[in-house]
């Protein structure tokens, strides 16, 4: 690795301080030092850029120039980073507790009923559940451990496979039994309603049309039907016998062995996605994360599911 070629970090305070106020005086107020002090470090920084980032106006004020307006707007976004990785370096690390952020469907159909074995295997361990739609942001956020659904490219990140998941059909044994609208082959979904996730931002996600498309039935209408933000309450409502839903071997929960739900016909469609169990590579070794990441990966294994 080249060796980083960087400027004075107190001349970097005292530059961005001042450009944030257009004044060396108000930059010293905020840095408890004297104006003198904040130009000297400024001339300091400049001589070693060997530009200048400031116009002294007669009026004793100041203005950036070009090249000072660039520089300035870059390193409020660096020094803000580098605070917030300060902080969370000092921040005492608690053994205790651990942050686990993932996907609410995954969440409530998975991870959480689990629990009670991570607790059994590491009782020491606390484990708080943070659930979002989007992507994990380690820098920003206070969060130990990721299970993303993706395909697992994370520059910097220590990733390990989970499990691959499968979609197939779902509905209450009631609409299965129905008479007058049998479920015997994909083809009679013509006859029932769908119930479908939604799933905008995730390309290549298997919805109905793809489902279908897949196993080759075609002339169903997959444009019709309620659409829920989430997995867990599209097999709600069918459960409830609002109709068919699209179920997957990892979110699937206990529904089938409690009988709240049938698989009117065995097919199934392999995923794009998988679910991968994700940290910054400087903090993979933890105990607590090593501990959990362990124990996560028996759980996918002991379920059939890695």
């Amino acid at each position: 690795m080249s060796r980083r070629r960087l400027p004075p970090l107190k001349s970097i305070r005292a530059f961005e301080a001042a450009s944030r106020h257009l004044s060396f005086e108000k930059a010293g107020d905020e840095l408890a030092v004297t104006a003198s002090a904040v130009g000297q470090q400024i001339r300091s920084l400049e001589a070693w850029l060997g530009l200048s980032l400031f116009v002294r106006l007669p009026s004793k004020g100041v203005t950036l120039t070009p090249v000072g307006e660039r520089y300035a707007a870059s390193l409020s976004d660096v020094l803000d980073q580098l605070d917030e990785a300060t902080a969370r370096a000092l921040k005492p690390e608690t053994p205790r507790t651990l942050t686990v952020a993932t996907v609410p469907s995954f969440a409530s159909g998975w991870l959480i009923p689990r629990l009670g074995r991570l607790r059994e295997r590491c009782p020491d361990l606390d484990v708080r559940v943070s659930v979002a739609p989007g992507r994990t942001d380690f820098a920003r956020e206070d969060v130990d451990v990721a299970i993303r659904f993706g395909r697992g490219t994370y520059p910097g990140m220590r990733t390990d496979l989970l499990m691959e998941e499968t979609f197939f059909a779902v509905c209450s044994a009631a609409l299965l039994n129905d008479p007058q609208r049998p479920l015997r082959e994909p083809a009679d979904l013509r006859h029932h309603t769908l119930l479908h996730e939604i799933v905008d931002a995730v390309p290549d996600y298997t919805t109905w049309e793809k489902w279908l498309a897949a196993i080759g039935v075609e002339g169903i209408d997959t444009s019709r039907g309620p659409a829920f933000p989430h997995t867990f309450l599209s097999l709600q409502g069918a459960a409830a016998g609002q109709g068919v839903a699209l179920a997957t071997t990892v979110l699937i929960g206990d529904y089938l062995e409690a009988g709240r739900l049938v698989r009117p016909f065995p097919h199934e469609v392999k995923g794009a996605y998988q679910y991968y169990v994700v940290c910054p590579e400087a903090t993979a070794e933890r105990p607590s994360i090593a501990a959990f990441r362990d124990w996560v990966l028996d759980e996918a294994r002991a379920s059939g599911q890695a």
